[in-house]
């Protein structure tokens, strides 16, 4: 028998094993998002290939971000003539800056919500046709079907994953923080708005009269955007390719499994669901070496460090006279400074100041050089702070940015800028100036990692874990609560209400008319006594 120092045995041994995992792999089926939404699920992807699966990815033909040619997943390409892309997100973008930096009133909050709708309506236009092309197509639903998938693993921000999913019956699990209504939660838990604050209301858990009152508000104009903009455009193609009598609300909410892309160091505490799991921070991992250029330049701050500005994927550049203002206040700082900035290059900016197209955002907010980070509030950079302990300055721009930067900001980690009030009285750098000097909001954010990182597993391998168990148990039916196929009046016992009204009202009448007939009776004896 060989013994276990043999190379050849050893070699034998890899080779078993990697045929044991490839054999026992699952087939996973991705209908991802564009965007940093994409940056996180190829993280995912990823992972799922290095433990043997076989995953392919649905995809437009004018895919903005997911590229083919990589080994760790195959692309399914659906051809169309619209997608969402730079294109589409730019013009929207520039709409939203001017109106975001006018004057607050009524009409700029109306602006910028017809702004929105209109931006939501026509995304959802071109997932639905998307979607219309690929269900229609005989032959790539038949070589799909021929995979046998073992599940479909979706971001439900789009609905073409939860239309497939249903076409190919199989298991579905979300990575999920926002669905096609709104965010994830309000379509499956409980959801008192006395203290869970709708996404748009930019408040807290922790609400007066009359906040309570503008959170109302703000449900009621998601449910109109969603009544009367989204969920008809999928339910068309819910009609045509399943019949009338299968309803996009209950496949929404039907998956097997939700992913949520949040915890509850992050997200304030609320009731949950059985089959909701939080993989919050799933993408976060420890920093590596920066590329030598920028470890060279961070070493040059000494003492004072360095600072990061980044604003997401979706947006590149900012007009002239913002990043100007912005440059210049960067340049009266005694700190390095890190901007990913695409348009023009600033009249003022500072010899501290370098610009980058691209930058390694996880391994930056890593350095121990690092003092501050400048951003837009996306979920991705948000959960990459908390994970490093580093402070924030947030300059939110749309959806749910100002919301995501409120958490930091009531966890005492973060302070927030408006568009509207970056370039009055020196704010900028006020408030750059008091986040680097003031304790305490490093000291806040050092106290959310530490209580983000003390879990049994890391946020992806509890993914993973359920990932694989929903292939091995072929759904998790057990998990799904009855109520996503229950009717609203249902849900809400508005039925049994009624009914039990209805109850007391009849006896109530039937006492009513029993009283009246004792007291005619009475009244007619006494009438012939006297």
């Amino acid at each position: 028998m060989p013994s276990q120092g043999n190379p050849t045995f050893i070699l034998f041994l890899s080779i078993v094993f990697l045929l044991w995992r490839i054999c026992y792999g699952g087939k996973i089926l991705i209908v991802p998002l564009e965007g940093s939404h994409w940056v996180n699920m190829d993280i995912m992807i990823k992972a799922l290939h290095s433990r043997g699966h076989s995953v392919d990815v649905v995809r437009t033909n004018q895919s903005w971000y997911i590229q083919d040619g990589f080994p760790h997943y195959k692309t399914i390409t659906v051809p169309v003539t619209e997608a969402f892309n730079h294109d589409f997100i730019n013009p929207i973008l520039k709409k939203i800056i001017v109106i975001e930096r006018g004057e607050s009133s009524f009409l700029s909050f109306a602006s910028l919500q017809a702004e929105m709708f209109t931006a939501m309506f026509n995304m959802h236009r071109i997932m639905c046709k998307m979607a219309t092309n690929m269900l229609g197509d005989r032959d790539m639903m038949n070589s799909l079907k021929e995979k046998k998938y073992d599940l479909v693993l979706t971001d439900p921000a789009w609905g073409a994953g939860i239309l497939l999913a249903h076409a190919l019956k199989i298991p579905l699990v979300y990575n999920v923080r926002w669905i096609t209504s709104g965010e994830g939660h309000m379509a499956i838990a409980p959801s008192p708005l006395s203290y869970i604050p709708v996404t748009g209301s930019g408040l807290s858990d922790k609400m007066t009269f009359i906040q309570r009152i503008k959170n109302q508000i703000f449900s009621l104009i998601w449910q109109a955007q969603d009544r009367f903009l989204i969920h008809p455009q999928y339910q068309s193609v819910c009609d045509k390719f399943f019949g009338p009598e299968v309803r996009y609300s209950d496949l929404l909410q039907g998956a097997d499994l939700w992913l949520m892309r949040v915890d509850f160091v992050f997200e304030f505490p609320r009731p949950t669901m059985p089959n909701v799991v939080y993989i919050g921070g799933f993408q976060c991992k420890p920093a590596k070496p920066l590329p030598e250029h920028l470890e060279e330049f961070v070493q040059t701050s000494g003492e004072h460090g360095f600072i990061m500005m980044s604003l997401g994927t979706f947006v590149s550049e900012f007009p002239a006279d913002l990043t100007n203002y912005i440059a210049a206040a960067f340049a009266k700082l005694p700190q390095k400074v890190i901007w990913r900035h695409k348009g023009e290059r600033p009249t003022t900016l500072g010899n501290n100041t370098l610009i980058v197209d691209w930058m390694p955002q996880n391994d930056l907010l890593g350095h121990p050089k690092m003092k501050l980070f400048v951003a837009h509030g996306g979920t991705n950079g948000a959960q990459e702070a908390i994970y490093h302990g580093v402070p924030v300055v947030g300059l939110p721009l749309f959806f749910d940015q100002y919301d995501n930067l409120l958490r930091l900001q009531e966890r005492g980690g973060a302070k927030i800028i408006t568009l509207a009030s970056v370039d009055k009285n020196n704010n900028f750098l006020k408030i750059i100036q008091e986040v680097l000097n003031e304790p305490s909001y490093r000291m806040n954010m050092q106290r959310l990692s530490r209580l983000h990182r003390d879990q049994p597993i890391t946020p992806l391998e509890n993914a993973l874990f359920w990932l694989e168990f929903v292939m091995r148990q072929k759904g998790a039916a057990h998990l799904k609560a009855a109520s996503y196929k229950m009717p609203w009046y249902s849900y809400h016992s508005v039925d049994v209400v009624l009914f039990l009204a209805g109850a007391v009202l009849l006896v109530l009448f039937i006492i009513f008319v029993f009283m009246r007939c004792l007291f005619t009776t009475f009244c007619k004896r006494k009438v012939k006594h006297d």
